[in-house]
């Protein structure tokens, strides 16, 4: 691999670090991580005076996220293109999997607030799970550029 996409990619995991330590902070200070924080954000909590969150609401919320998820995920899955990963089984199932947590993690809201509250388990789940897969593979590309 050429000096310059080492360096391309080495940058990319420092700002994909930043942007994951920044979510985890935003998530835990807007929602929380425990069944009752998400179910509180979404559904609202009167004693709390946390109002319910509305179906537009989560929509303005929504739509750039689905591109950005979608984008994110899309560069840092092509990296590994540049890897001996490539032809694996486990490169497609990181592939499929990443974008499926993704997307639960877009869409579940809807879910919590059309009152399948069990979807507050799904929503903390893909975060973290979306989260653990992409520094998963920002190990793998960090571990093939040294």
């Amino acid at each position: 691999m050429q000096q310059a996409y080492k360096l391309s990619i080495f940058y990319y995991i420092l700002f994909s670090l930043l942007l994951i330590l920044s979510a985890v902070m935003l998530f835990e200070h807007k929602i929380g991580f425990s069944y009752n924080s998400v179910l509180d954000y979404y559904i609202g909590n009167e004693d709390k005076f946390i109002p319910a969150q509305s179906a537009a609401g989560i929509l303005k919320i929504v739509l750039p996220h689905i591109f950005v998820f979608g984008l994110f995920a899309m560069v840092l899955l092509h990296f590994l293109v540049f890897t001996d990963l490539k032809s694996r089984r486990v490169f497609l199932i990181l592939i499929y999997v990443t974008f499926i947590t993704a997307l639960l993690d877009i869409f579940t809201p809807f879910m919590i607030i059309s009152g399948w509250s069990f979807f507050a388990y799904i929503k903390i789940l893909s975060f973290f799970t979306f989260l653990s897969l992409t520094l998963f593979t920002l190990w793998l590309l960090f571990r093939k550029i040294r």
